[in-house]
């Protein structure tokens, strides 16, 4: 299949977004775009300073050329702007205040807020993506700092999105090294859906699957490119990006895209996490986390389940009581313990679940572990594509210690529910020594 089946046939799957295009210098097929999905409708353009010089200003003009009625463009100023309630609120006025539909000309803030805000309006909006740098542009939902807390919150993706891969490659390289690495997060989640297909936890997805995987190896094979900018390897990188919002959308689930890799981000947004007085990027902490994930497949491939004491491995296995004990203790003090609590419960499986996954493990070890190795690349080849693009690669480039790092791992096996790797080395009691094998003597990041 090659890759316009490829996006005609995520198109297909998706539930939200109808139409979408990339390609260079592309900026002046807006108004056509928009007509098509809006007919008769006014357009009010959403970006800030910086997204409305590279492209704001030329889409408007665009507009406005063809007589599509445009509102007086709403221009984010405050230079700390993220996703923020506060920002959600100024928007939402704004929105009420006419029937326009929002034309998102930015990257990942600007789209998250006028996704979220064109919902609570109950209306479609446009996205003129200008940096390769996530893979929500074409992602249900919207992941918006509430109260102090980092949260998902459900609205539809764009109905229209328009890539100009020439505006893109002139976005800052931290960008585009942060969406390459949210992109490549989807070689290790894979692996991790793979385990929980086995198991039989969370089966996989068949649709979004192709849809994310089919070209995303091919999307990441030009680490040289990208770094360089050249638009020719930031259009793979895009579509992948792109790819893997419409199977969240089809699978109505981030399984397709993330696991734990992500999951790091996620607890270091929700600690309110800086490093030299900012929020990393995205990206660049999901790199780090990506890293952690293969150097842990590494160390699990080391393991033979072929072997495993299943008994032992269930006589050690503690009771729900002993869990919600132990989840108590561990988020203590965590702005987020109920919420811990509740996804650590939530993905409890009885001794008799957990003597079921062990025999199956220990009767299909080699096929599952050559399924996993095709699958996932190791610790050396991410780093290696990582480092070229310029994606951190170790805890320390997003200000986190090794040790922070290594502290952080039961935490991130439980804030969500979502069965992983991790999950299935701690029932085969198994997880500590991949662990050791990551932070301790000899490890790629020893403490």
């Amino acid at each position: 299949m090659n890759n316009n089946q490829l996006v005609a046939k995520a198109l297909a799957a998706a539930t939200d977004t109808v139409a979408m295009e990339i390609g260079v210098d592309i900026l002046d097929k807006v108004p056509v775009m928009f007509k098509e999905q809006f007919p008769d409708k006014r357009a009010l353009i959403v970006a800030d300073e910086n997204t409305w010089r590279v492209a704001g200003e030329a889409v408007y003009a665009h507009l406005q050329t063809v007589g599509v009625e445009c509102e007086q463009p709403y221009i984010f100023t405050d230079e700390h702007l993220h996703a923020e309630w506060t920002f959600i609120e100024m928007l939402d006025e704004r929105l009420a205040a006419t029937d326009a539909i929002a034309v998102a000309v930015g990257s990942g803030t600007i789209n998250d807020l006028c996704k979220l805000c064109s919902y609570h309006q109950s209306r479609p909006y446009m996205c003129v993506a200008t940096a390769a740098s996530v893979d929500g542009y074409s992602l249900f939902g919207a992941s918006i700092t509430y109260k102090n807390m980092k949260q998902t919150f459900t609205c539809p993706a764009p109905k229209a999105i328009l890539a100009d891969v020439g505006v893109m490659a002139r976005a800052p390289k931290e960008m585009t090294a942060a969406g390459y690495a949210d992109l490549a997060a989807k070689i290790p989640a894979g692996a991790e859906w793979i385990i929980a297909d086995f198991v039989g936890s969370e089966p996989i997805h068949d649709e979004a699957w192709h849809i994310v995987q089919d070209g995303l190896k091919e999307a990441l094979a030009d680490p040289e490119g990208v770094a360089a900018l050249r638009p020719e390897a930031i259009a793979p990188l895009v579509e992948g990006l792109m790819l893997s919002g419409f199977a969240m959308q089809a699978a109505r689930s981030s399984r397709p895209a993330s696991c734990t890799d992500h999951l790091f981000s996620h607890l270091w947004n929700m600690r309110d996490h800086k490093h030299n007085g900012v929020t990393p990027s995205h990206g660049f902490q999901v790199s780090v986390g990506t890293l952690m994930m293969c150097a842990m497949f590494d160390e699990m491939y080391k393991t033979d389940f072929t072997t495993l004491d299943v008994d032992a491995c269930v006589k050690a296995w503690p009771s729900a009581e002993e869990i919600r004990s132990n989840a108590e203790q561990l988020f203590a003090g965590e702005a987020f313990a109920e919420m811990g609590i509740t996804e650590m419960m939530a993905k409890y499986d009885d001794a008799d679940e957990v003597r079921r996954q062990l025999q199956l493990l220990k009767a299909n070890w080699p096929d599952l572990k050559a399924r996993l190795q095709e699958q996932c690349y190791t610790y050396d080849e991410m780093y290696r594509m990582l480092s070229i693009v310029g994606a951190p690669t170790c805890p320390e480039d997003v200000g986190i210690s090794k040790a922070q790092m290594r502290a952080d791992v039961p935490y991130v096996r439980h804030i969500r529910r979502r069965y992983n790797m991790m999950d299935l080395g701690l029932r085969a009691c198994t997880l500590d020594k991949w662990v050791e094998g990551v932070f301790g003597q000899g490890g790629i990041w020893h403490v």
